[in-house]
């Protein structure tokens, strides 16, 4: 037996009329084709390339591996001084396709950490040459159990270089250095790097861009920006006067909301790093 709008609720009534008003939207939205241009809204863009390939330097088949060690603070300067003999002898071993380009210690940010940036010319065969190498290496692996000791913790990242940054070459000092550090949404490292192709000429006059990273293999969808600066002061000078040319503004303001976290250090090299 049929039962009327009337004889119901006033709870039931106002449900019941909440429903048929939705059938209805659906049944408009349905005969307007909105579903079916729904589902091909959710049809992913195909692609020729892989993004890496798309974004890093195709002259070069650089690979950088960053690493990130925090050192107990009573071990600092004889770690430092341990690294940089081992870096030294790297450095003049043909053997080894592998240089350091910079290595620093944070002075503002995490505390008693040291950071050093390798280059390996000739990408992942490269990098495999060497790990095998020092496998092998009887003084390499002293080497390590030695700072091993030192150390609270370390962690390393596999990183390709941006096309349109400059490739990190040794410079004089004395300077200060900053490395800006984005964790961005996944899906955006093409519109990052689309921006920033167009925002790093704003940056460039002081000579402070030093180098422009993505991850390939550790934090997926992380971009590291370094710059050098003569001293703290310099760094402000130069930040703001980016403001006033005409179209640094539009990056920030396109490439924020890409960003899901961010965090600045600001280094010193260490006696040994090529990048003073």
């Amino acid at each position: 037996m049929a039962t009327s709008a009337s004889s119901l609720g006033p709870k039931r009534r106002t449900l019941l009329r909440f429903c048929v008003a939705s059938v209805r939207q659906v049944s408009r939205n349905f005969s307007q084709g909105w579903f079916l241009r729904s589902l091909s809204a959710q049809k992913a863009d195909a692609r020729k390339d892989a993004h890496s390939n798309l974004l890093s330097k195709k002259e070069t088949s650089n690979l950088y591996k960053i690493q990130f060690h925090n050192v107990k603070p009573e071990c600092l300067e004889a770690y430092n001084s341990l690294e940089a003999e081992v870096q030294k002898r790297l450095h003049q071993d043909q053997n080894f396709p592998c240089e350091v380009v910079g290595s620093w210690n944070t002075w503002y940010g995490e505390q008693d950490q040291a950071v050093h940036l390798w280059r390996y010319r000739g990408g992942y065969p490269a990098l495999m040459e060497c790990l095998n190498k020092l496998k092998a290496n009887k003084e390499y692996l002293d080497f390590r159990k030695e700072r091993a000791t030192m150390l609270h913790s370390r962690r390393n990242q596999l990183l390709l270089e941006f096309s349109f940054w400059n490739e990190p070459l040794p410079r004089p000092g004395p300077n200060i250095y900053e490395m800006r550090t984005y964790q961005l949404k996944p899906g955006t490292m093409i519109e990052w790097g689309n921006h920033w192709a167009r925002a790093i000429r704003h940056r460039q006059e002081n000579n402070e861009a030093v180098g422009g990273f993505f991850t390939q293999i550790g934090d997926l969808y992380v971009v590291h920006h370094l710059w050098a600066y003569e001293d703290l002061q310099s760094r402000e000078e130069t930040r703001n006067a980016a403001w006033l040319k005409e179209g640094w503004d539009a990056n920030v303001q396109y490439t924020v909301p890409l960003i899901r976290s961010m965090e600045s250090r600001i280094m010193i090299p260490t006696r040994s790093s090529p990048l003073q």
